[in-house]
């Protein structure tokens, strides 16, 4: 009489669901690392005389003044959207919910685009202060300053997209030769008042990357000015220093910032040639750029190092400073040639 079949113990298969179990999280927590890898990446430059030319050419206009610079905050914006993983600030579901590093370069490059949007709609498109402003651009505005971590009908990809169908409909309008209800004025005053958030921008980031290793710093927020008051009295000396979780945030944020604004800075170099070159300003801006694209050289270390000053270890972020403080000290001789160049 044959002997019945022998089937597996309860232990034998608990212990082949354990281990297929396992496999398959192993296998889900590798693609989940391939997908963060693959997305963890900053968009490269892009040639803005270029673009622009393309998108007159595909939109049935002509280049004129303004439409390389229109046309890079259309393209920037678009860059927030295509990008490897799309835009990742508001995702709430891994990967993009895991990373941070690519969420703070979008944060650099929101905020350079909101300058430039609001420069459009209050300085560039205006012939005085008294004049009206564009619909369109004030509108575009609108839209990019929707909160950035918003996911929620309406989203920030909707807000971004608005801004670009808003911006697009002004950049129609400036190449129509039959209408002249958009307009945008190079001037030397418009591009100086718009240098001067830039300025403000390049400040701010430069003072929280030197503050990487923490600083004290003498209080000079009242300028050496006796009249002068503030809300709340503050100590004449103040430490100031960037928590340690925080380094490679700003590291991040500060070169999202100069990525977008070498390639803004390109599409006014264009857009401004002839007042530049009247203002003899034109070599003070391309050194500007140059600066600014030092600041996007690869980052070779796995991790963004916070060495000492003089240590055997680099510090990624007083790197970053040195390029941005030299782009910012230049952007002021810049203004000072624009007034009296």
């Amino acid at each position: 009489m044959a002997e019945p079949l022998s089937t597996p113990s309860a232990p034998t298969r608990r212990g082949w669901r354990a281990r297929v179990a396992l496999g398959v999280t192993g296998v889900l927590l590798l693609a989940l690392l391939a997908v963060m890898w693959w997305w963890d990446h900053e968009p490269g430059p892009f040639d803005v005389v270029a673009r622009a030319q393309a998108h007159a050419s595909a939109h049935g206009h002509r280049p004129v003044t303004g439409t390389t610079t229109t046309s890079t905050l259309v393209e920037v914006a678009r860059t927030l959207l295509d990008k490897r993983g799309g835009y990742l600030a508001n995702d709430l579901a891994p990967p993009g919910a895991l990373m941070d590093n690519v969420p703070n370069w979008e944060l650099g490059v929101v905020l350079q685009m909101r300058d430039l949007a609001r420069a459009l709609r209050d300085d560039f498109s205006r012939a005085q202060t008294q004049s009206m402003e564009d619909v369109d651009l004030r509108d575009a505005e609108n839209f990019f300053s929707y909160k950035r971590e918003k996911w929620i009908l309406p989203s920030f990809e909707s807000g971004l997209q608005g801004g670009i169908e808003k911006t697009e409909s002004y950049l129609t309008r400036l190449g129509d030769d039959r209408a002249d209800d958009a307009q945008f004025y190079a001037r030397a005053d418009n591009l100086s008042r718009y240098l001067e958030s830039v300025e403000k921008r390049l400040g701010s980031l430069s003072q929280r990357l030197s503050a990487s290793l923490g600083q004290q710093r003498i209080n000079t927020n009242l300028g050496n000015d006796p009249n002068a008051q503030q809300s709340t009295p503050q100590a004449p000396e103040q430490e100031v220093r960037t928590p340690w979780l925080e380094i490679d945030d700003v590291f991040y944020e500060a070169r999202g910032s100069t990525w977008a604004l070498a390639h803004f800075l390109r599409a006014i170099e264009h857009d401004f040639e002839p007042v530049l070159r009247d203002k003899n300003a034109l070599v003070s801006l391309r050194q500007i750029i140059r600066e600014l694209d030092e600041a996007q050289a690869p980052v070779m270390s796995p991790v963004i190092m916070n060495g000492s000053q003089f240590g055997m270890f680099a510090n990624h972020s007083l790197v970053l400073a040195n390029y941005i403080s030299r782009a910012n000290a230049a952007i002021i001789d810049l203004r000072k040639l624009l007034a009296t160049g």
